[in-house]
């Protein structure tokens, strides 16, 4: 299939990367703690790469929190050149998680398109997925957003890849109603559907 890398060693890090691997990809999982990534590499029977090298795969998942997501793209710098960058992160906060820290009209994927190389291409995508659900298997819907046709395919066929459908919501400024898909989906979980639960559309004939 291709090679991905991952930054970051979350559960959705985890989730996404054991789907990969199940997918047949090759993995790298990068991090700040080597000893970790090691640790997490070693379980989804990926790679471990060093925080801040070139990564080794053309798509690299982004999933650091929002708050991380521009410095880690500015610390890498140029070693993302040429790179198709998936920003997975979602961007609410607050004591319930009820508000956008991002400005109307903005986005963290569009800050993250900003921070890095003009070669790289930013795309949108998996934020609407809780990472324990995606773990579970089976089916999902993943909105997917950006401005270049070409690093937008190659994530949509990621995802078919993973056994998850993609789904093209546009341009990458959609990307700010997607981080707000995302609250939506928070706001859900919190309000009675719980914590088990995914976006999905139905297409009508």
């Amino acid at each position: 299939m291709s090679n991905i890398s991952i930054i970051g060693l979350g559960g959705m890090a985890r989730a996404i990367g054991a789907r990969a691997v199940e997918g047949g990809h090759t993995v790298e999982v990068i991090g700040r703690d080597a000893v970790k990534a090691k640790e997490v590499a070693a379980a989804l029977g990926a790679t471990a790469g060093t925080f801040g090298a070139t990564p080794a795969g053309d798509l690299v998942i982004l999933a650091v929190p929002h708050a991380g997501g521009v410095p880690v793209v500015t610390q890498y710098g140029d070693a993302l050149a040429g790179k198709v960058i998936v920003d997975i992160s979602n961007t609410f906060a607050g004591p319930d998680d009820t508000v956008l820290v991002t400005a109307e009209g903005s986005s963290g994927a569009q800050e993250i398109a900003e921070a890095a190389p003009a070669s790289a291409h930013v795309v949108k995508a998996f934020n609407t997925v809780f990472g324990h659900v995606l773990a579970k298997g089976g089916p999902l819907d993943v909105l997917v957003a950006g401005d270049d046709a070409v690093a937008k395919a190659s994530v949509s066929a990621f995802v078919e890849s993973l056994g998850l459908r993609p789904l093209d919501a546009g341009g990458l400024a959609m990307a700010h109603w997607l981080e707000g898909a995302g609250l939506l989906l928070m706001g859900l979980a919190r309000n009675g559907a719980g914590f088990d639960v995914a976006l999905g559309v139905t297409i009508l004939d």
